[in-house]
Formats: structure tokens, C-alpha cells, sequence
């Protein structure tokens, strides 16, 4: 411990004050923090970080945070949106990776970070194990399973093709497709290398697979994803996993054929063919055509084949049966010589009628005389009297028609309901219905008592005992006045007991 400190601890002073020749003033925390961060990016204004990737995060803003750690030490990261965006591969937990940018402080936490501005994966076997880590996410997932893989169409009519415009595999493609059975061809021009190339090859496949039967471009019965061959690190686009689920959610067969026949992608493993060569990948897809027309012309020439000895082995058959069948004469011979007797008989017949005939014109012929004739007359005159109407008979009818109508006409005046109301009795209505009990008049409570003369509104009262008597205005006459209604005849019931 210093004399100073000693000094001003011991002297127990409360506020701090300036001593002659003292030159270190203090500092605020703000102006010391932005001197560490000035000397730490002087110092390392370009570095190169090697380390595992701890803890990534992608934030919503796009920018990258991350550790750097080895064996012994921890280092924080971040990286923008500008850099992250031009990242060729996905970063993982994990991972190695080398990381160049410059170093900085975060005063807000007193900590150190690197900003990195390119981070490359730390040579082939951290690429490896991001593929292999990639590999066992997907797998795990089901993409990879072989029930998912679909057959391919014998004879596509259209053809989608994932792949450069301008290289070699789509020229070996067309060249391949010509040669044995050429098909309509769509090309979905694409990188397959670089920054942008995995987005690119998913969006086409999604593309050719959202396509709609009829539209204006046809849609393709078959896609091919392909791409020449290369290093790891060119074929990387092909392992990302945004292309790896597109390919797998494609409504549409795929086959991919990337690379050589040495080179495995996780596209190969989630497509439902894969082709060794963009070259082989057509021949996959397509038949020979010769090879089609010879077999349809060897078809032929057996299909004729099996009709000629089916014909032959037929025709065979048949003189077989010809011969066994009998003659038209043999066949014929009964039916001739019955249709000879039924001629004879036929002959026979007539003239044997005719005689019948002619005998039973003659016996009726000999009854018909004028007496009979006047006879018969006489008998149906009588017949004709006897129907005729006589004057008696309608008059009989008539009164009895009118006795019978005057019964009736007695039995439906003493049907009518107002019939009563003239010796003295009354009708109760409730809501136009007939009141025909007391307990009907008490749930009612309002009724119309109907007279030979009017009507009368009244109230029932529920008592049970006795009907209480309304107010003045409780009881009201129709548009009629009522007449003064005559005492009950003797022995006749109340109607409000």
C-alpha cells in the first residue's frame, strides 16, 4: 500500500479533494470505458478467431449472437444482418468455425466481444460434422424414411428441371432426353453455387410443385434437381436444409442428381430417386423410345400370333361339330311329313264345317216364321209399357221425397243453439268458446252471458261459494241494449252458483 493511500485513509477526510502535483484526474466510467474500447480496436482492428460455436441465437432483427470457446476460454460474438446474410452455410451449436472481424468492447456490460464480419467453417471435417449433425435432425424427423418415396412415371409428359441455364448439365440433359424419348421440358433457372443458391433451388421446387393441372404452363409429371460436380463446399447449397424440405414436401416425384456418382447431398437422401449423373437422371426418367416401339411391335406380332391359333384351334372345333351335326334333310324330314297331315286334316276340317253350317242355317232358317216374328213384337210392346213413367208414380214419389225433406227441416230447427235463449235460458262464452263447467267459468274469469234479447259481460268470481259483485263498470252491454232480463224460471240453476 502506498504512503499516499495511507495518508488519505488515515486522515478521514469526508470529500475527496485535488493535491498539488497529483496528475491522474479522475475519470468518469463513461470516459474510461471509451478509452478501453479505442486501444482494444487499435490494437485489434483485424483478427482471426478460431473456436466452437456456444450458444447462437438468431435475433428477429436478423443479427447473429454467439460464443467462441476452445478448451480454456469464452469469447462473445455477434454478427449483423448484412454479414449473416451472406453466410453460406447455417451456423449450429457445435460447430468450428474461424471467425475474422475486429475486436470490441460492449461498455454497457464491461465486457468484450468480437464483430465478425465473415465466419467460414474450420475446415472439412467441421463441415462433416455440421452435415452429419444436419443429417441426424432430418432423419429423425422421417424425411429420410423409405416408405415417404414415391415410384416414378413410366412416360412423363412434362418434365420440371431444377438447375443452371447456363452449364453443361442442362445441355447433357436435353442431349440425354432426345436421344431416347424426347419430352417437354420446364427449366427453373437457379444457382447451384453460392450465396442465395439453397433459397433459389427451394423456391423452384416449391414453385413446380404448387403448379396448378391446366394452367397456362402444364405441370410436370417428374422434377429433376440437378448439378454438376464438385467439392463439398460447392455442392454445400445442396445440404441446406431449406432445400432438403422442400424437396421431401414436393407434391411431385424428384429425382436429384447432384454431383458425380461419388458425391452424396442430403438432397439425395430426401428425394425419391437418386442419379448418380444429371446424365443418368434422364435415363431414369424416360424410357428408349425404340425400345418402346419395338415392344409394342413384338406386342403386335404376338397379339396376331394368339388371334391366328385361337382362330385356327376355332375353326377346328367347328368342322368338328359340322361334322357331327346332322343334315338340313335329316333335321327336316318330321316336319315335312306333319305338315302333309295337318294339310289333310286341314282339307277334311273346312268341308266338314261347312256341311255343320249349313245344317244349322237350315234348322234356324225353318224357325223363322211371321207368327213367331209378330210374337216377339207383341212381348217386347208390353215390356216397352211397363217402362214408361205414368203421372202416380212421379206424384207418389214426390210426396215422399217431400216428407222426408220436411223431417229434416224439423230436426235441424231444433238443432239451433239460440233456440233455448227463447224460453228463458242463457249461452256463456269465454273467448268465443262455449263455457260448459264451473271450473271453466272460474279459470276464465271474464264471460259474455248470451239472451234471446243481447248479450251481458260479466266477471266470475273465485270464491267457490259465491260470486262477488262487480263495480258498475265491470259489467257492459253489447252494442245492443240488454232488456231487462225476467226472473228464472222455477227450478231453474244459477248460473254464477
Amino acid at each position: 500500500m502506498s504512503p499516499e493511500f495511507d495518508a488519505y485513509d488515515s486522515s478521514g477526510r469526508l470529500l475527496a479533494e485535488d493535491r498539488a502535483g497529483d496528475n491522474a484526474p479522475p475519470l468518469s466510467v463513461s470516459e474510461l470505458s471509451g478509452m478501453l474500447k479505442r486501444t482494444v480496436e487499435d490494437r485489434f482492428g483485424h483478427v482471426r478467431l478460431r473456436g466452437e460455436i456456444s450458444g447462437f441465437k438468431r435475433a428477429a432483427s436478423g443479427h447473429l449472437y454467439l460464443a467462441l470457446k476452445d478448451d480454456n476460454a469464452v469469447m462473445d460474438g455477434v454478427m449483423w444482418k448484412g454479414g449473416a446474410q451472406r453466410l453460406a452455410f447455417a451456423p449450429q451449436d457445435g460447430v468450428e468455425v474461424i471467425a475474422t472481424g475486429k475486436l470490441t468492447t460492449y461498455p454497457g456490460r464491461s465486457k468484450y466481444q468480437i464483430v465478425i464480419d465473415r465466419m467460414e467453417l474450420a475446415g472439412e471435417g467441421a463441415l462433416m460434422a455440421l452435415l452429419e449433425k444436419l443429417k441426424a435432425k432430418l432423419a429423425g424427423e422421417g424425411l429420410f424414411a423409405p416408405e415417404r418415396k414415391r415410384p416414378l412415371p413410366f412416360l412423363p409428359r412434362t418434365i420440371g428441371v431444377v438447375t443452371s441455364p447456363t452449364g453443361a448439365v442442362i445441355r447433357d440433359i436435353l442431349h440425354r432426353l432426345a436421344d431416347r424419348c424426347p419430352t417437354q421440358v420446364l427449366l427453373w433457372p437457379v444457382l447451384v453455387q453460392g450465396q442465395g443458391a439453397a433459397e433459389q433451388v427451394a423456391r423452384a421446387v416449391r414453385g413446380f410443385s404448387v403448379m396448378e393441372a391446366g394452367g397456362p404452363l402444364p405441370r410436370p409429371d417428374l422434377v429433376i434437381v440437378a448439378r454438376g460436380g464438385g467439392s463439398i463446399e460447392d455442392l454445400w447449397s445442396f445440404n441446406e436444409e431449406i432445400v432438403v424440405r422442400a424437396v421431401a414436401e414436393c407434391s411431385i416425384p424428384v429425382i436429384s442428381a447432384v454431383g458425380h456418382e461419388t458425391d452424396t447431398t442430403l438432397c439425395d437422401y430426401a428425394a425419391d430417386r437418386r442419379a448418380p449423373t444429371p446424365t443418368a437422371a434422364a435415363e431414369m426418367a424416360v424410357p428408349v423410345r425404340a425400345d418402346l416401339l419395338a415392344g409394342l411391335d413384338e406386342m403386335g406380332l404376338r397379339g396376331g400370333r394368339a388371334i391366328r391359333r385361337q382362330a385356327g384351334q376355332v375353326r377346328e372345333r367347328l368342322d368338328m361339330q359340322v361334322r357331327l351335326m346332322p343334315t338340313p334333310d335329316t333335321l327336316l324330314a318330321p316336319q315335312r311329313q306333319k305338315l302333309d297331315q295337318l294339310s289333310d286334316a286341314l282339307a277334311n276340317g273346312l268341308r266338314h264345317r261347312v256341311a255343320d253350317a249349313r245344317a244349322r242355317m237350315g234348322h234356324v232358317g225353318g224357325a223363322l216364321r211371321p207368327a213367331l216374328l209378330r210374337q216377339y213384337v207383341t212381348r217386347a210392346t208390353e215390356r216397352l209399357e211397363r217402362l214408361r213413367l205414368r203421372p202416380d208414380y212421379l206424384t207418389r214419389l214426390h210426396h215422399d221425397r217431400a216428407t222426408a225433406f220436411d223431417r229434416l227441416s224439423r230436426h235441424f230447427t231444433s238443432l239451433d243453439p239460440d233456440l233455448p235463449l227463447q224460453r228463458g235460458y242463457a249461452r256463456v262464452m269465454a273467448g268465443g268458446h262455449l263455457v260448459q263447467s264451473v271450473a271453466a267459468a272460474t279459470s276464465a274469469g271474464a264471460v259474455t252471458l248470451h239472451f234471446k234479447d243481447g248479450t251481458v259481460d260479466a266477471i266470475v268470481g273465485h270464491g267457490g261459494a259465491g260470486v262477488e259483485k262487480p263495480d258498475a263498470g265491470a259489467i257492459s252491454s253489447s252494442s245492443r241494449p240488454a232488456r231487462k232480463a225476467s226472473p228464472p224460471a222455477q227450478g231453474q240453476q244459477d248460473l254464477f252458483s
